[in-house]
């Protein structure tokens, strides 16, 4: 199939229109859009049929649920998604400044995990522990890392095998948050998908009241996540430099 690009666009209807580029990925092109006379949020990448299928249903259902979450809007012969474009409704607020807003940032997080306790995991993706025994998964790749670095990442995955699994938003920086006075939003589920809780759970202020063993598994396992998924940058650098040695 021939990538169609924004063209794509028109499966939406003739009037839809394009306003501006928000963020600029490797991944993904994202613009603000008008659709059917609303603010809406365009996605245009790379991502498998499936990996849509999986992220579009998974915010139909939290939606459902109740949580402040971009909901696809669908083509005119109803699909969530077409030729790797996915439109969704826009989210307004703030991000999270204060530590009564990260505690809220926290409840949600809590929220969606255990409404989402043991979903099935995303297409083609892996979990921090199936890390142990695998190399690859999506925009992880072991084998390009220092083997020293992939032994304390495993050595601080290691430490939550056995525990219940859940989808974690997996990227939960402010710009990430959408606060308004009556509710937490989430947007970009780009790296959602299925893992432990704590990796959602390393907030400023320790939001999320982590007793301390709790706070270093997790702080430790996310560092050593963020390391391998975006090995190597700057930042993957940074991070992989705060798992502690063996």
């Amino acid at each position: 199939m021939a990538h169609m690009g924004w063209t794509a666009l028109q499966q939406w209807g003739d009037d839809v229109t394009r306003i501006e580029r928000l963020t600029g990925g490797v991944a993904n092109e994202v613009w603000s859009v008008r659709v059917r006379g609303e603010l809406a949020v365009a996605r245009l990448g790379r991502r498998s049929d499936a990996d849509l299928a999986w992220e579009t249903g998974l915010l139909q259902f939290l939606d459902g649920e109740g949580l402040a979450v971009p909901v696809p809007i669908p083509t005119i012969d109803g699909r969530p998604f077409a030729d790797g474009l996915v439109v969704m409704s826009y989210v307004d607020g703030e991000p999270p400044v204060t530590e009564t807003d990260w505690r809220r940032v926290a409840d949600t997080l809590r929220r969606l995990h255990s409404l989402t306790t043991g979903w099935p995991q995303r297409p083609g993706w892996r979990s921090s522990t199936d890390l142990l025994h695998m190399d690859t998964g999506t925009k992880v790749d072991l084998t390009a890392m220092p083997p020293e670095g992939v032994a304390r990442c495993r050595a601080a995955w290691a430490r939550l095998v056995g525990r219940p699994t859940c989808v974690v938003h997996g990227d939960t920086n402010p710009g990430n948050i959408r606060i308004t006075a009556d509710r937490v939003g989430l947007i970009d589920w780009d790296e959602a998908h299925v893992d432990v809780p704590g990796l959602d759970l390393v907030l400023p202020h320790n939001a999320a009241d982590l007793d301390d063993d709790e706070l270093d598994i997790a702080t430790q396992a996310s560092a050593a996540w963020e390391a391998a998924v975006c090995w190597d940058d700057d930042h993957s650098r940074q991070q992989l430099a705060q798992v502690r040695p063996l």
